[in-house]
């Protein structure tokens, strides 16, 4: 065979494959992943839900002191306001209500990851703030999607799949009239950043910056809480500056010295 149809053959052979590469690396990414457990969130709102009762706003970003935070879903309702916070994970997943760090475990491996309740905690704040409503109105939801297990015990407002459309109806008193639903939908809608390529990367970035921090922050070896710097006020080494376990007095794990 000529030399130069096989070459022809061997790249034209290429071109197909890179497509696929590029699909596949897509596919397995986490903002993929991300994009399709809230896909299946907005399906399960879409079909357990009665529109008519709860309204929808998705992938709102509000501005905060120190940035930005973004909502995967918030739903609005007569029955109060629903802040939800969408995790696609495999795997078993351990955590509690106090803890800064959850685990996911996938055979042998374990990796930690932001407690979700933690961190819908500042969702529900700044959104409190900017429809300066009372906190026992808004309602913080957590609903993994995929095949995960959950191992410990958890929290009720954290479920999966259905399960978080259950909690959701569980809430059945009437906290807002209509009027009152119609005011919120558009004050979110109003005080919401624009839905941008710019608003996004912007995030992002914010995102980023604060998980450079936190790389950055000591954590307890006992209960994985975060180390801070204190000052001792009495006793021989009163003075002296030590990292100590930010769930004092629960944990009073101590490292004497500050530059470890």
């Amino acid at each position: 065979m000529n030399l130069d149809i096989y070459l022809n053959m061997i790249f034209s052979a290429a071109w197909y494959l890179i497509p696929i590469f590029i699909f596949a690396v897509i596919i397995k990414s986490a903002w993929f992943k991300g994009v399709l457990g809230e896909w299946q969130v907005n399906l399960l709102i879409k079909f357990f839900l009665d529109k008519n009762d709860y309204h929808l706003i998705k992938n709102v970003t509000l501005p905060t002191d120190d940035g930005t935070t973004q909502i995967d879903h918030i739903l609005v309702s007569k029955y109060g306001i629903f802040v939800i916070e969408t995790k696609n994970m495999k795997g078993w997943i351990f955590g509690s209500t106090n803890q800064n760090q959850w685990t996911q475990q996938i055979f042998k491996h374990k990796s930690k990851f932001q407690n979700p309740l933690h961190q819908n905690y500042k969702h529900v704040k700044t959104l409190e703030a900017c429809l300066k409503t009372k906190s026992d109105s808004i309602f913080s939801v957590i609903i993994f999607i995929g095949d995960s297990t959950f191992k410990t015990k958890m929290p009720d407002n954290v479920r999966f799949a259905r399960g978080g459309i259950k909690y959701i109806k569980s809430k059945t008193d009437v906290i807002f009239n209509g009027n009152e639903v119609t005011n919120i939908i558009e004050q979110i809608e109003s005080g919401r950043l624009e839905r941008s390529f710019k608003t996004n990367h912007q995030h992002i970035k914010h995102v980023k910056e604060i998980v450079k921090e936190k790389l950055n922050t000591k954590s307890c070896v006992k209960c994985g809480s975060y180390m801070v710097i204190r000052k001792s006020t009495k006793g021989k080494n009163a003075g002296n500056e030590f990292w100590g376990c930010s769930a004092f007095p629960k944990c009073k794990y101590i490292i004497n010295n500050k530059a470890y």
